[in-house]
Protein backbone atom coordinates (compact mmCIF):
# COMPACT_ATOMS: atom_id res chain seq x y z
CA UNK A 1 0.00 0.00 0.00
CA UNK A 2 3.16 2.15 -0.18
CA UNK A 3 2.35 5.58 -2.14
CA UNK A 4 4.81 6.83 -5.05
CA UNK A 5 6.70 10.27 -3.82
CA UNK A 6 3.71 12.16 -6.08
CA UNK A 7 1.05 10.72 -4.30
CA UNK A 8 2.04 10.70 -1.03
CA UNK A 9 3.16 14.78 -1.81
CA UNK A 10 -0.57 14.93 -2.74
CA UNK A 11 -2.08 13.38 0.26
CA UNK A 12 0.25 14.90 2.64
CA UNK A 13 -0.46 18.46 1.33
CA UNK A 14 -4.22 17.75 2.24
CA UNK A 15 -3.86 17.22 6.11
CA UNK A 16 -5.13 19.36 8.49
CA UNK A 17 -5.03 17.48 11.61
CA UNK A 18 -2.01 14.89 12.32
CA UNK A 19 -2.70 11.86 15.02
CA UNK A 20 -0.01 10.34 17.25
CA UNK A 21 0.31 6.71 18.50
CA UNK A 22 2.61 7.72 21.81
CA UNK A 23 4.28 4.32 22.72
CA UNK A 24 6.42 3.46 19.87
CA UNK A 25 5.75 6.66 18.34
CA UNK A 26 6.56 9.57 20.23
CA UNK A 27 8.90 6.89 22.19
CA UNK A 28 11.10 4.09 21.31
CA UNK A 29 8.35 1.63 22.91
CA UNK A 30 10.25 0.66 26.06
CA UNK A 31 8.34 0.98 28.96
CA UNK A 32 10.53 1.58 31.90
CA UNK A 33 9.37 1.57 35.64
CA UNK A 34 11.61 1.70 38.54
CA UNK A 35 10.73 -0.71 41.74
CA UNK A 36 8.61 1.74 43.18
CA UNK A 37 6.45 1.00 40.03
CA UNK A 38 7.11 4.79 39.22
CA UNK A 39 7.15 4.77 34.87
CA UNK A 40 9.38 6.69 32.84
CA UNK A 41 9.49 7.63 29.04
CA UNK A 42 11.91 9.15 26.86
CA UNK A 43 10.77 11.46 23.94
CA UNK A 44 13.00 13.37 21.87
CA UNK A 45 13.33 16.94 21.75
CA UNK A 46 13.55 17.00 17.91
CA UNK A 47 10.06 14.84 17.59
CA UNK A 48 8.83 18.20 20.03
CA UNK A 49 10.33 20.86 17.68
CA UNK A 50 8.44 19.33 14.93
CA UNK A 51 5.69 19.21 17.07
CA UNK A 52 5.85 23.33 17.62
CA UNK A 53 6.41 23.69 13.77
CA UNK A 54 3.30 21.97 13.05
CA UNK A 55 1.38 24.14 15.17
CA UNK A 56 2.78 27.15 14.26
CA UNK A 57 2.05 26.50 10.18
CA UNK A 58 -1.84 25.82 11.70
CA UNK A 59 -1.96 21.71 11.53
CA UNK A 60 -3.30 20.51 14.61
CA UNK A 61 -1.41 17.48 16.75
CA UNK A 62 -3.24 14.90 18.81
CA UNK A 63 -2.49 12.30 20.87
CA UNK A 64 -4.40 9.14 20.98
CA UNK A 65 -2.74 5.84 23.04
CA UNK A 66 -3.87 2.29 24.33
CA UNK A 67 -2.19 3.67 28.08
CA UNK A 68 -2.97 5.62 30.68
CA UNK A 69 0.38 7.72 31.70
CA UNK A 70 0.76 11.24 33.50
CA UNK A 71 3.72 11.42 31.80
CA UNK A 72 1.72 11.88 28.43
CA UNK A 73 -0.16 14.79 29.59
CA UNK A 74 3.32 16.75 31.26
CA UNK A 75 4.29 16.33 27.58
CA UNK A 76 1.22 17.41 25.65
CA UNK A 77 1.01 20.36 27.90
CA UNK A 78 4.86 21.25 27.27
CA UNK A 79 4.64 20.99 23.36
CA UNK A 80 1.06 22.76 23.73
CA UNK A 81 -1.21 20.48 22.37
CA UNK A 82 -4.57 20.92 22.73
CA UNK A 83 -5.89 18.84 26.17
CA UNK A 84 -9.15 18.77 24.28
CA UNK A 85 -6.94 16.74 21.45
CA UNK A 86 -5.61 14.12 23.56
CA UNK A 87 -7.04 11.02 24.09
CA UNK A 88 -5.28 8.27 26.49
CA UNK A 89 -6.28 4.46 27.58
CA UNK A 90 -7.99 3.05 24.53
CA UNK A 91 -7.31 -0.21 23.17
CA UNK A 92 -10.10 0.47 20.57
CA UNK A 93 -8.91 3.26 19.34
CA UNK A 94 -11.90 3.69 16.73
CA UNK A 95 -14.01 5.47 19.15
CA UNK A 96 -11.86 8.35 20.12
CA UNK A 97 -10.99 9.06 16.71
CA UNK A 98 -14.72 9.66 15.90
CA UNK A 99 -15.06 11.71 18.65
CA UNK A 100 -11.81 13.65 17.38
CA UNK A 101 -13.31 14.10 13.88
CA UNK A 102 -16.47 15.12 15.21
CA UNK A 103 -15.25 17.51 17.85
CA UNK A 104 -12.32 19.26 14.86
CA UNK A 105 -14.80 19.11 12.14
CA UNK A 106 -11.95 17.58 10.32
CA UNK A 107 -12.66 15.44 7.76
CA UNK A 108 -10.79 11.52 7.57
CA UNK A 109 -9.27 12.24 4.73
CA UNK A 110 -7.64 15.75 6.06
CA UNK A 111 -6.09 13.58 8.77
CA UNK A 112 -2.83 11.86 9.22
CA UNK A 113 -2.26 9.16 11.64
CA UNK A 114 1.62 7.49 12.56
CA UNK A 115 1.47 4.16 14.38
CA UNK A 116 3.68 1.55 14.85
CA UNK A 117 1.57 -1.66 16.33
CA UNK A 118 -1.97 -3.56 15.46
CA UNK A 119 -3.87 -1.76 17.65
CA UNK A 120 -3.21 1.28 15.24
CA UNK A 121 -4.81 -0.13 12.32
CA UNK A 122 -8.37 0.53 12.88
CA UNK A 123 -7.48 4.20 12.51
CA UNK A 124 -4.60 3.90 9.83
CA UNK A 125 -7.46 2.45 7.84
CA UNK A 126 -9.60 5.64 8.15
CA UNK A 127 -7.19 8.42 7.32
CA UNK A 128 -6.20 10.07 4.43
CA UNK A 129 -2.03 9.22 5.24
CA UNK A 130 -1.65 6.60 7.18
CA UNK A 131 1.99 6.51 8.66
CA UNK A 132 4.19 3.62 10.47
CA UNK A 133 7.71 4.38 11.66
CA UNK A 134 10.53 2.32 10.62
CA UNK A 135 10.31 -0.45 13.79
CA UNK A 136 6.82 -0.73 12.97
CA UNK A 137 5.25 -4.60 13.05
CA UNK A 138 5.66 -5.61 9.54
CA UNK A 139 1.86 -6.16 9.46
CA UNK A 140 1.33 -2.25 10.04
CA UNK A 141 3.87 -1.25 7.32
CA UNK A 142 1.35 -3.11 4.79
CA UNK A 143 -1.27 -0.98 5.61
CA UNK A 144 0.61 2.29 5.47
CA UNK A 145 0.58 4.99 2.89
CA UNK A 146 4.30 5.70 3.78
CA UNK A 147 7.00 4.25 6.11
CA UNK A 148 9.29 6.61 7.74
CA UNK A 149 13.53 6.15 7.90
CA UNK A 150 13.45 6.65 11.22
CA UNK A 151 12.39 4.77 13.75
CA UNK A 152 9.77 5.50 16.55
CA UNK A 153 11.20 7.54 19.43
CA UNK A 154 14.21 8.47 17.32
CA UNK A 155 12.71 11.62 15.65
CA UNK A 156 10.41 9.70 13.25
CA UNK A 157 7.91 12.32 14.44
CA UNK A 158 9.96 15.39 13.36
CA UNK A 159 10.43 13.17 9.90
CA UNK A 160 6.46 13.43 9.12
CA UNK A 161 5.88 16.75 10.43
CA UNK A 162 8.77 18.29 7.99
CA UNK A 163 7.41 16.03 5.43
CA UNK A 164 3.65 17.33 6.07
CA UNK A 165 5.26 21.32 6.09
CA UNK A 166 7.20 20.45 2.79
CA UNK A 167 4.28 19.15 1.09
CA UNK A 168 2.18 22.01 1.79
CA UNK A 169 4.69 24.67 0.83
CA UNK A 170 5.65 25.85 4.32
CA UNK A 171 9.17 24.29 5.70
CA UNK A 172 11.52 26.15 3.31
CA UNK A 173 9.85 29.45 4.57
CA UNK A 174 10.35 28.05 8.70
CA UNK A 175 13.73 26.53 8.22
CA UNK A 176 15.19 30.19 6.63
CA UNK A 177 13.99 31.94 9.57
CA UNK A 178 16.92 30.30 11.74
CA UNK A 179 19.77 32.06 9.45
CA UNK A 180 18.47 35.53 10.03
Amino acid sequence: MPLNDTALMDKASQIKLLILDVDGVLTDGRLIYDNAGQEYKAFHSRDGHGIRMLLQAGIQPALLTGRQSTLVLHRAENLGISPELIYQGYRDKRPAFAELCAKTGIKPDEIAYVGDDVIDLPVMCKVGLAIAVQDAHGFVKQHAHWITATAGGKGAVREVCERLLAAQGKLEGMLATYLE
